[in-house]
């Protein structure tokens, strides 16, 4: 086990400023489970495996994962069961979804899900290359699941810009059309990643997570037929009422981004997500955590000063992209969260934390 640290400590180095927690201030213990998945020999996950979803039913946690082939570098959704010993076991040697369209042809990645209402709703991002948006499937066992199409926005960052204007929300929203611009063309769509709802419906309403760079953001909605463009166009003119959370910390100073489907718990929602800082030796993502409102999410009723755990391993320092932790799957069990993460976007570890220990230290800021 070890402690989450605080105090920003003097970066000489590059594991210093990874390791840059020195004094104890967050009494949280975290352990680390091990690595959990790694890639095969099997052609359709034989590059890596990275971002898992996790959900428990019957008694059985079920993972679905992004895997990734050799040569394209395609992207499919891959399946298998954790055990109680926290191993992987029935895992599929076929993925349950691959690219079938041209929206989607370059990869269908992250997955997250969720039930509600007796169905099972499987989020995940669609890449074509150039654009990358949300799509879901839906599921009844678990077993066959049917694709329901994109839900997020499909115009372009120009259009975009012009709502962030109206709605008033940090210059930082409109920093990241350039980005894009320069990285994939004028013509690109919106960009929209880390997507899923809340497994409850608030006032009658679906409450989706998503995520806007920088920030995440949430969108309530009666139908999912409701989410095309101009339902967008509205909602983005009121960005600013949307917004859960932007970066606000050293640690989340170039992004943040929704990782596990939140968890309901006594004292709120909580919710566990990534942040990624703009340091002098790149990018570095971490895994965070915040309570929200059981009854107004986008209340937040707490949120770590500092990451919950950083890279450390060097599985976590050194893959396809160093220095990444990317929480994107969490289950409860006997008082404990497992969190389950992507490191180095190369394969699947887990860590757990006691969640009394995390919602008193939640509470506390």
């Amino acid at each position: 086990m070890r402690l989450v640290y605080s105090s920003y400590f003097s970066k000489t180095s590059q594991d210093s400023c990874i390791d840059y927690y020195f004094k104890i201030f967050i009494m949280v213990q975290v352990k680390d489970e091990g690595i959990i998945l790694q890639a095969t020999d099997l052609p359709f996950e034989n590059e890596a495996v990275f971002n898992p979803t996790c959900i428990e039913a019957n008694g059985i946690t079920h993972m679905f994962y992004r895997a990734v082939r050799k040569g394209d570098l395609v992207s499919s959704i891959g399946y298998c069961q954790i055990d109680e010993n926290g191993k992987a076991v029935n895992r599929f040697d076929h993925p349950i979804l691959v690219p079938e369209h041209d929206f989607e042809k370059k990869g269908i990645e992250d997955p997250r899900i969720v039930f509600l209402d007796g169905i099972y709703y499987l989020f995940y991002t669609v890449y074509d290359g150039k654009n990358a948006m949300i799509a879901y499937a839906t599921s009844e066992d678990l077993a066959h699941f049917g694709k329901r199409g994109i839900i997020s926005a499909q115009f372009t960052y120009d259009e975009a810009e012009d709502l962030f204007r109206q709605s008033k929300v940090r210059e930082r929203y409109q920093m990241f059309e350039s980005v894009l611009k320069d990285r994939a063309g004028k013509d690109v769509f919106l960009w929209e990643k880390d997507a899923f709802i809340f497994p409850k419906k608030f006032n009658g309403k679906f409450a989706l997570i998503h995520r806007i760079l920088p920030g995440i953001q949430i969108a309530y909605f009666n139908s999912f037929s409701e989410l095309n463009d101009d339902y967008w166009r509205k909602y983005f003119v009121e960005l600013a009422k949307y917004i859960i959370l932007d970066p606000k910390y050293e640690f989340e100073s170039y992004k943040i981004g929704g990782g596990a489907v939140p968890i309901e718990t006594e004292d709120g929602w909580l919710l566990i997500y990534h942040a990624a800082e703009d340091s002098k030796y790149g990018k570095i993502y971490h895994a965070s955590a915040a309570l929200l409102d059981l009854k107004n999410p986008l209340k937040v009723l707490g949120r770590l000063k500092e990451p919950l755990f950083s890279p450390k391993a060097s599985w976590e320092k050194s893959g396809v992209t160093n220095n990444v932790v990317f929480p994107t799957g969490a289950v409860v069990k006997d008082g404990r969260i497992y969190i389950y993460y992507g490191a180095g976007d190369k394969l699947i570890a887990a860590k757990s934390v006691d969640l009394m220990e995390l919602l008193i230290e939640l509470k506390k800021r």
